[in-house]
Protein backbone atom coordinates (compact mmCIF):
# COMPACT_ATOMS: atom_id res chain seq x y z
CA UNK A 1 0.00 0.00 0.00
CA UNK A 2 2.81 2.23 0.60
CA UNK A 3 3.76 2.09 -3.05
CA UNK A 4 0.39 3.20 -4.15
CA UNK A 5 0.54 6.18 -1.65
CA UNK A 6 4.23 7.09 -3.22
CA UNK A 7 2.63 7.35 -7.00
CA UNK A 8 -0.50 9.36 -5.45
CA UNK A 9 1.99 11.88 -4.18
CA UNK A 10 4.44 12.14 -6.49
CA UNK A 11 1.12 12.53 -9.04
CA UNK A 12 -0.30 15.78 -7.48
CA UNK A 13 2.61 16.50 -6.63
CA UNK A 14 4.21 16.88 -9.77
CA UNK A 15 1.44 18.21 -11.54
CA UNK A 16 0.72 20.80 -8.98
CA UNK A 17 4.27 22.37 -9.53
CA UNK A 18 4.39 21.66 -13.70
CA UNK A 19 3.75 25.65 -14.76
CA UNK A 20 0.98 24.78 -17.11
CA UNK A 21 -1.47 23.97 -14.16
CA UNK A 22 -0.01 27.21 -12.00
CA UNK A 23 -0.65 29.51 -15.38
CA UNK A 24 -3.83 27.71 -16.17
CA UNK A 25 -5.05 27.83 -12.70
CA UNK A 26 -4.04 31.55 -12.27
CA UNK A 27 -5.66 32.83 -15.30
CA UNK A 28 -9.08 31.10 -14.40
CA UNK A 29 -9.20 32.65 -11.12
CA UNK A 30 -8.36 35.91 -12.73
CA UNK A 31 -10.99 35.77 -15.04
CA UNK A 32 -13.40 34.55 -12.49
CA UNK A 33 -12.17 38.11 -10.15
CA UNK A 34 -12.90 40.05 -13.72
CA UNK A 35 -16.23 38.57 -14.05
CA UNK A 36 -17.51 39.10 -10.74
CA UNK A 37 -16.01 42.78 -11.22
CA UNK A 38 -17.34 43.59 -14.94
CA UNK A 39 -20.12 45.96 -13.48
CA UNK A 40 -17.83 48.01 -11.42
CA UNK A 41 -15.10 47.32 -14.52
CA UNK A 42 -17.61 48.82 -16.86
CA UNK A 43 -18.90 51.64 -14.57
CA UNK A 44 -15.33 52.70 -14.36
CA UNK A 45 -14.44 52.95 -18.21
CA UNK A 46 -17.76 54.91 -19.08
CA UNK A 47 -17.67 57.31 -15.56
CA UNK A 48 -17.25 60.70 -17.28
CA UNK A 49 -18.86 59.89 -20.78
CA UNK A 50 -22.21 61.22 -21.44
CA UNK A 51 -24.67 58.89 -23.63
CA UNK A 52 -25.82 58.24 -26.91
CA UNK A 53 -26.58 62.00 -28.54
CA UNK A 54 -29.51 61.62 -30.92
CA UNK A 55 -30.96 63.92 -33.76
CA UNK A 56 -34.68 63.96 -33.97
CA UNK A 57 -36.62 65.09 -36.82
CA UNK A 58 -39.98 65.29 -36.00
CA UNK A 59 -42.30 65.27 -39.06
CA UNK A 60 -45.27 66.00 -37.23
CA UNK A 61 -44.38 68.64 -35.21
CA UNK A 62 -46.12 67.28 -32.18
CA UNK A 63 -44.18 63.27 -31.47
CA UNK A 64 -40.71 64.64 -30.03
CA UNK A 65 -42.44 65.59 -26.21
CA UNK A 66 -44.04 62.72 -25.91
CA UNK A 67 -41.38 59.99 -26.98
CA UNK A 68 -39.27 62.25 -25.16
CA UNK A 69 -41.49 61.51 -22.14
CA UNK A 70 -41.70 57.62 -23.35
CA UNK A 71 -37.59 57.57 -23.71
CA UNK A 72 -36.73 58.57 -20.15
CA UNK A 73 -38.66 56.35 -18.39
CA UNK A 74 -36.71 53.93 -20.23
CA UNK A 75 -33.04 54.71 -20.64
CA UNK A 76 -32.26 58.20 -19.26
CA UNK A 77 -29.05 58.03 -20.39
CA UNK A 78 -29.91 58.31 -24.34
CA UNK A 79 -29.74 62.51 -24.79
CA UNK A 80 -32.83 63.42 -27.36
CA UNK A 81 -32.14 67.05 -29.85
CA UNK A 82 -34.78 67.92 -31.94
CA UNK A 83 -32.89 68.96 -35.12
CA UNK A 84 -34.28 71.43 -37.21
CA UNK A 85 -32.76 70.89 -40.09
CA UNK A 86 -33.35 68.37 -43.30
CA UNK A 87 -31.80 64.26 -43.55
CA UNK A 88 -29.23 65.85 -45.50
CA UNK A 89 -27.76 67.83 -42.59
CA UNK A 90 -28.61 65.80 -40.37
CA UNK A 91 -26.49 62.64 -41.81
CA UNK A 92 -23.57 65.11 -41.59
CA UNK A 93 -23.32 66.03 -38.42
CA UNK A 94 -23.62 62.11 -37.93
CA UNK A 95 -20.26 61.64 -40.22
CA UNK A 96 -18.58 64.29 -38.46
CA UNK A 97 -19.58 62.22 -34.72
CA UNK A 98 -21.75 65.79 -33.67
CA UNK A 99 -24.76 63.16 -33.01
CA UNK A 100 -24.67 59.05 -32.75
CA UNK A 101 -27.83 59.13 -35.01
CA UNK A 102 -30.53 60.06 -36.19
CA UNK A 103 -34.44 59.40 -35.80
CA UNK A 104 -36.66 60.91 -38.08
CA UNK A 105 -40.47 60.77 -36.59
CA UNK A 106 -43.57 60.52 -39.17
CA UNK A 107 -47.16 58.94 -38.89
CA UNK A 108 -48.03 56.09 -40.99
CA UNK A 109 -51.48 55.83 -42.98
CA UNK A 110 -53.22 55.14 -40.20
CA UNK A 111 -52.36 58.42 -37.86
CA UNK A 112 -49.72 56.11 -35.93
CA UNK A 113 -46.53 57.00 -35.27
CA UNK A 114 -43.27 55.62 -37.75
CA UNK A 115 -39.95 56.23 -37.12
CA UNK A 116 -36.63 55.72 -39.41
CA UNK A 117 -33.36 55.63 -37.61
CA UNK A 118 -29.76 56.69 -39.60
CA UNK A 119 -26.66 56.14 -38.08
CA UNK A 120 -23.22 54.93 -39.63
CA UNK A 121 -23.71 51.27 -37.79
CA UNK A 122 -26.85 49.71 -36.67
CA UNK A 123 -24.80 47.67 -34.15
CA UNK A 124 -26.19 49.01 -31.09
CA UNK A 125 -28.63 46.95 -30.19
CA UNK A 126 -29.37 48.36 -26.59
CA UNK A 127 -29.77 51.57 -28.34
CA UNK A 128 -32.38 50.81 -30.59
CA UNK A 129 -34.12 48.33 -28.59
CA UNK A 130 -34.92 51.99 -26.17
CA UNK A 131 -35.91 53.47 -29.37
CA UNK A 132 -37.97 50.85 -30.62
CA UNK A 133 -39.70 50.39 -27.13
CA UNK A 134 -40.00 53.75 -26.72
CA UNK A 135 -41.64 54.11 -29.83
CA UNK A 136 -44.53 51.24 -29.09
CA UNK A 137 -45.16 52.74 -25.97
CA UNK A 138 -46.07 56.03 -27.37
CA UNK A 139 -47.82 54.30 -30.30
CA UNK A 140 -50.10 52.00 -27.61
CA UNK A 141 -50.95 55.48 -26.13
CA UNK A 142 -51.81 56.99 -29.56
CA UNK A 143 -53.70 54.01 -30.16
CA UNK A 144 -56.01 53.63 -26.86
CA UNK A 145 -56.86 57.31 -27.75
CA UNK A 146 -58.09 56.67 -30.96
CA UNK A 147 -59.98 54.15 -29.71
CA UNK A 148 -61.35 55.52 -27.10
CA UNK A 149 -59.64 53.32 -24.53
CA UNK A 150 -59.47 54.49 -20.55
CA UNK A 151 -55.60 54.28 -18.81
CA UNK A 152 -57.76 51.44 -16.33
CA UNK A 153 -58.92 49.41 -19.93
CA UNK A 154 -55.75 50.03 -21.24
CA UNK A 155 -53.87 48.44 -18.04
CA UNK A 156 -56.18 45.91 -18.18
CA UNK A 157 -55.83 44.76 -22.06
CA UNK A 158 -52.20 44.50 -20.95
CA UNK A 159 -52.26 42.46 -17.77
CA UNK A 160 -50.49 39.23 -18.06
CA UNK A 161 -52.75 36.54 -17.78
CA UNK A 162 -52.65 34.40 -14.97
CA UNK A 163 -51.77 31.06 -15.41
CA UNK A 164 -51.53 28.83 -11.94
CA UNK A 165 -49.46 25.55 -12.33
CA UNK A 166 -50.66 22.85 -10.24
CA UNK A 167 -49.00 19.08 -10.25
CA UNK A 168 -51.13 16.72 -9.29
CA UNK A 169 -48.39 14.14 -8.19
CA UNK A 170 -47.25 13.54 -4.75
CA UNK A 171 -44.35 16.02 -3.11
CA UNK A 172 -44.27 17.07 -6.87
CA UNK A 173 -41.22 20.57 -7.26
CA UNK A 174 -42.50 23.88 -6.72
CA UNK A 175 -41.79 25.85 -9.81
CA UNK A 176 -39.25 27.47 -7.33
CA UNK A 177 -37.68 24.20 -6.49
CA UNK A 178 -37.84 23.59 -10.37
CA UNK A 179 -35.94 26.43 -11.24
CA UNK A 180 -33.54 26.23 -8.16
CA UNK A 181 -32.69 22.60 -9.32
CA UNK A 182 -32.61 23.35 -13.21
CA UNK A 183 -29.68 25.52 -12.45
CA UNK A 184 -27.78 23.29 -10.00
CA UNK A 185 -28.39 20.79 -12.76
CA UNK A 186 -26.96 23.31 -15.38
CA UNK A 187 -24.16 24.08 -13.49
CA UNK A 188 -23.38 20.51 -12.52
CA UNK A 189 -23.16 19.57 -15.85
CA UNK A 190 -20.78 21.72 -17.70
CA UNK A 191 -18.55 20.78 -14.26
CA UNK A 192 -18.71 17.18 -15.24
CA UNK A 193 -18.31 18.22 -18.95
CA UNK A 194 -14.95 20.27 -18.53
CA UNK A 195 -13.47 18.54 -15.73
CA UNK A 196 -13.47 15.33 -17.55
CA UNK A 197 -12.34 17.14 -20.43
CA UNK A 198 -9.31 18.33 -18.68
CA UNK A 199 -8.52 15.80 -16.27
CA UNK A 200 -9.32 12.72 -17.54
CA UNK A 201 -6.74 13.96 -20.76
CA UNK A 202 -4.33 14.76 -18.27
CA UNK A 203 -4.28 11.31 -16.76
CA UNK A 204 -3.40 10.04 -20.48
CA UNK A 205 -1.17 11.89 -20.81
CA UNK A 206 0.71 12.05 -17.24
CA UNK A 207 0.65 7.94 -18.30
CA UNK A 208 1.91 8.77 -21.89
CA UNK A 209 4.39 10.58 -20.49
CA UNK A 210 6.15 8.05 -18.10
CA UNK A 211 5.84 5.54 -20.94
CA UNK A 212 8.09 7.43 -23.67
CA UNK A 213 10.14 7.94 -20.68
CA UNK A 214 10.40 4.66 -20.19
CA UNK A 215 9.88 4.94 -16.37
CA UNK A 216 6.60 2.76 -16.81
CA UNK A 217 8.54 -0.43 -17.61
CA UNK A 218 10.12 -0.04 -14.35
CA UNK A 219 6.91 0.73 -11.84
CA UNK A 220 4.59 -2.01 -14.10
CA UNK A 221 7.48 -4.30 -12.42
CA UNK A 222 7.28 -3.30 -8.66
CA UNK A 223 3.36 -1.96 -8.22
CA UNK A 224 0.77 -3.89 -9.22
CA UNK A 225 -1.47 -2.52 -12.35
CA UNK A 226 -4.09 -1.56 -11.02
CA UNK A 227 -2.99 0.52 -8.04
CA UNK A 228 -0.75 2.44 -10.39
CA UNK A 229 -3.75 3.35 -12.41
CA UNK A 230 -5.75 4.43 -9.36
CA UNK A 231 -2.89 5.86 -7.88
CA UNK A 232 -2.81 8.53 -10.83
CA UNK A 233 -6.46 8.41 -11.58
CA UNK A 234 -7.14 9.68 -7.57
CA UNK A 235 -3.57 11.87 -8.01
CA UNK A 236 -5.46 13.70 -10.76
CA UNK A 237 -8.79 13.84 -9.21
CA UNK A 238 -7.65 15.32 -5.84
CA UNK A 239 -5.89 17.90 -8.08
CA UNK A 240 -8.48 19.11 -10.30
CA UNK A 241 -10.70 18.81 -6.75
CA UNK A 242 -8.27 21.88 -5.41
CA UNK A 243 -8.73 23.88 -8.57
CA UNK A 244 -12.16 23.55 -8.43
CA UNK A 245 -12.59 24.67 -5.06
CA UNK A 246 -10.10 26.88 -5.16
CA UNK A 247 -12.61 28.70 -7.97
CA UNK A 248 -15.57 28.52 -6.68
CA UNK A 249 -13.94 30.30 -3.13
CA UNK A 250 -12.61 33.08 -5.18
CA UNK A 251 -16.20 33.29 -6.95
CA UNK A 252 -17.87 33.16 -3.81
CA UNK A 253 -15.96 36.38 -1.93
CA UNK A 254 -16.22 38.08 -5.11
CA UNK A 255 -19.22 37.95 -5.39
CA UNK A 256 -20.50 38.58 -2.12
CA UNK A 257 -17.87 41.56 -2.42
CA UNK A 258 -19.24 42.68 -5.28
CA UNK A 259 -23.12 42.41 -4.70
CA UNK A 260 -24.58 43.87 -1.52
CA UNK A 261 -27.57 42.24 -1.88
CA UNK A 262 -26.29 38.97 -1.85
CA UNK A 263 -26.64 37.74 2.02
CA UNK A 264 -26.42 33.93 3.29
CA UNK A 265 -23.47 31.43 3.08
CA UNK A 266 -21.95 29.67 0.30
CA UNK A 267 -25.22 27.53 -1.14
CA UNK A 268 -27.16 31.28 -0.20
CA UNK A 269 -24.91 32.88 -2.66
CA UNK A 270 -24.59 30.92 -5.64
CA UNK A 271 -28.89 30.54 -5.41
CA UNK A 272 -28.69 27.05 -3.93
CA UNK A 273 -29.98 27.79 -0.60
CA UNK A 274 -33.33 25.95 -0.71
CA UNK A 275 -32.21 22.68 -2.75
CA UNK A 276 -32.62 19.52 -0.40
CA UNK A 277 -29.73 18.57 0.46
CA UNK A 278 -30.45 14.85 -0.95
CA UNK A 279 -30.27 16.68 -4.31
CA UNK A 280 -26.53 18.07 -3.36
CA UNK A 281 -25.27 14.16 -2.21
CA UNK A 282 -26.50 13.07 -5.28
CA UNK A 283 -24.62 15.96 -7.45
CA UNK A 284 -22.16 15.01 -5.66
CA UNK A 285 -21.87 11.27 -5.74
CA UNK A 286 -22.65 11.26 -9.75
CA UNK A 287 -19.35 13.63 -9.89
CA UNK A 288 -17.54 11.73 -8.57
CA UNK A 289 -18.92 8.03 -9.79
CA UNK A 290 -18.85 10.51 -13.42
CA UNK A 291 -15.03 11.39 -13.10
CA UNK A 292 -13.71 7.73 -11.98
CA UNK A 293 -15.45 6.61 -14.93
CA UNK A 294 -14.03 8.40 -17.77
CA UNK A 295 -10.71 8.80 -15.86
CA UNK A 296 -10.47 5.20 -15.66
CA UNK A 297 -11.41 5.06 -19.69
CA UNK A 298 -8.62 7.75 -20.17
CA UNK A 299 -6.12 5.54 -17.83
CA UNK A 300 -5.76 2.49 -20.05
CA UNK A 301 -6.13 4.62 -23.29
CA UNK A 302 -3.29 6.65 -22.67
CA UNK A 303 -1.06 3.33 -21.45
CA UNK A 304 -1.62 2.14 -25.00
CA UNK A 305 0.24 5.27 -26.71
CA UNK A 306 4.17 5.60 -26.77
CA UNK A 307 3.63 8.92 -28.04
CA UNK A 308 2.31 12.17 -26.61
CA UNK A 309 1.38 13.53 -29.96
CA UNK A 310 -1.05 10.59 -30.35
CA UNK A 311 -3.09 10.70 -26.78
CA UNK A 312 -5.77 12.84 -28.25
CA UNK A 313 -6.50 10.73 -31.39
CA UNK A 314 -7.05 7.89 -29.17
CA UNK A 315 -9.33 9.36 -26.50
CA UNK A 316 -11.56 11.79 -29.10
CA UNK A 317 -14.04 8.77 -29.31
CA UNK A 318 -14.50 9.06 -25.77
CA UNK A 319 -14.55 12.50 -25.68
CA UNK A 320 -17.29 12.43 -28.50
CA UNK A 321 -19.60 10.29 -25.66
CA UNK A 322 -19.35 13.00 -23.34
CA UNK A 323 -20.22 15.73 -25.89
CA UNK A 324 -22.83 13.33 -26.64
CA UNK A 325 -24.33 12.97 -22.99
CA UNK A 326 -24.01 16.80 -22.07
CA UNK A 327 -26.39 17.82 -25.61
CA UNK A 328 -28.32 14.89 -24.44
CA UNK A 329 -28.67 16.37 -21.15
CA UNK A 330 -29.45 20.00 -22.22
CA UNK A 331 -32.35 19.00 -24.29
CA UNK A 332 -33.67 16.96 -21.22
CA UNK A 333 -33.58 20.31 -19.18
CA UNK A 334 -36.67 21.06 -20.86
CA UNK A 335 -38.24 17.84 -21.15
CA UNK A 336 -36.68 15.59 -18.41
CA UNK A 337 -39.58 13.08 -18.44
CA UNK A 338 -39.14 11.86 -21.52
CA UNK A 339 -38.59 8.42 -22.25
CA UNK A 340 -35.42 8.92 -24.83
CA UNK A 341 -34.26 10.68 -21.56
CA UNK A 342 -35.25 8.00 -19.52
CA UNK A 343 -33.50 4.94 -21.21
CA UNK A 344 -30.53 6.89 -22.42
CA UNK A 345 -29.93 7.86 -18.36
CA UNK A 346 -29.03 4.19 -17.75
CA UNK A 347 -26.64 3.97 -20.51
CA UNK A 348 -23.23 4.17 -18.31
CA UNK A 349 -21.57 6.99 -20.32
CA UNK A 350 -24.57 9.31 -20.30
CA UNK A 351 -25.57 8.13 -16.68
CA UNK A 352 -23.52 10.99 -14.51
CA UNK A 353 -25.07 13.43 -16.17
CA UNK A 354 -28.34 12.37 -17.48
CA UNK A 355 -29.66 10.43 -14.08
CA UNK A 356 -28.37 13.57 -12.28
CA UNK A 357 -30.34 15.63 -14.45
CA UNK A 358 -33.74 13.52 -13.99
CA UNK A 359 -32.95 13.22 -9.93
CA UNK A 360 -33.12 17.04 -10.03
CA UNK A 361 -35.74 18.30 -12.10
CA UNK A 362 -38.16 14.65 -10.96
CA UNK A 363 -39.41 13.11 -7.99
CA UNK A 364 -37.98 9.61 -8.80
CA UNK A 365 -38.59 6.80 -6.61
CA UNK A 366 -35.61 6.01 -4.73
CA UNK A 367 -34.54 2.64 -6.76
CA UNK A 368 -33.97 5.30 -9.63
CA UNK A 369 -30.88 6.62 -8.95
CA UNK A 370 -30.01 4.01 -6.63
CA UNK A 371 -29.78 1.68 -10.16
CA UNK A 372 -28.31 4.47 -11.40
CA UNK A 373 -25.31 4.41 -8.73
CA UNK A 374 -25.09 0.58 -8.89
CA UNK A 375 -24.81 0.31 -12.84
CA UNK A 376 -21.46 3.04 -13.36
CA UNK A 377 -19.83 1.27 -10.01
CA UNK A 378 -20.22 -1.93 -11.98
CA UNK A 379 -18.86 -0.61 -14.71
CA UNK A 380 -16.10 1.13 -13.09
CA UNK A 381 -15.16 -2.29 -11.44
CA UNK A 382 -15.17 -3.68 -15.03
CA UNK A 383 -13.32 -0.85 -16.52
CA UNK A 384 -10.76 -1.22 -13.95
CA UNK A 385 -10.08 -5.09 -14.22
CA UNK A 386 -10.70 -4.95 -18.03
CA UNK A 387 -8.15 -1.70 -17.74
CA UNK A 388 -5.57 -2.98 -15.55
CA UNK A 389 -5.44 -6.09 -17.92
CA UNK A 390 -5.13 -3.57 -20.90
CA UNK A 391 -2.88 -1.01 -18.69
CA UNK A 392 0.25 -3.65 -17.79
CA UNK A 393 0.43 -4.67 -21.23
CA UNK A 394 -0.27 -1.10 -22.86
CA UNK A 395 2.59 0.42 -20.99
CA UNK A 396 4.98 -2.12 -22.78
CA UNK A 397 3.79 -1.58 -26.39
CA UNK A 398 6.02 0.68 -28.36
CA UNK A 399 5.70 2.40 -31.75
CA UNK A 400 3.09 4.23 -33.59
CA UNK A 401 -0.44 3.71 -31.42
CA UNK A 402 -3.65 5.03 -33.12
CA UNK A 403 -5.86 2.07 -33.10
CA UNK A 404 -8.34 0.61 -30.87
CA UNK A 405 -6.23 -2.98 -31.97
CA UNK A 406 -3.59 -2.25 -29.90
CA UNK A 407 -5.94 -3.18 -27.14
CA UNK A 408 -5.94 -6.85 -28.03
CA UNK A 409 -1.97 -6.32 -28.59
CA UNK A 410 -1.92 -5.16 -25.15
CA UNK A 411 -4.15 -7.94 -23.72
CA UNK A 412 -1.94 -10.80 -25.14
CA UNK A 413 1.29 -9.03 -23.65
CA UNK A 414 -0.53 -9.36 -20.44
CA UNK A 415 -1.23 -13.10 -20.49
CA UNK A 416 2.68 -13.48 -21.76
CA UNK A 417 3.48 -12.36 -18.25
Amino acid sequence: MNKFWIIFFHTFLTKLKTKSFIVTTVITLLIIVLLANITNIIDFFNKGEEGEKIAVIDETGVLFDPFQNQLKAIDKDIQLKKFTGDKTKADKQVQNGDFDGVLVLSNNQENLPAAVYRSLTISNTSLLSSLENGLQQMKTQMAATQMNLSQEQLTKLYEPVSLKKVALEKDAKTEEELSQARGLVYVLLFVIYFAVIMYANMIAMEVATEKSSRVMEILISSVPPIKQMFAKILGVGLLGLLQLALMLGVAYFSLKQNMDSMEGGFFDVYGFGDVPVATLVYAFVFFLLGYFLYATLAAFLGSLVSRIEDVNQLITPMTYLLIIGFMIAMFGLVKPDATFITVTSYIPFFTPMLMFMRVGMLNLPFWEPILGIVILLVTIILFAIFGAKVYKGGVLLYGKSSSFKDIKKAMQLTKNE
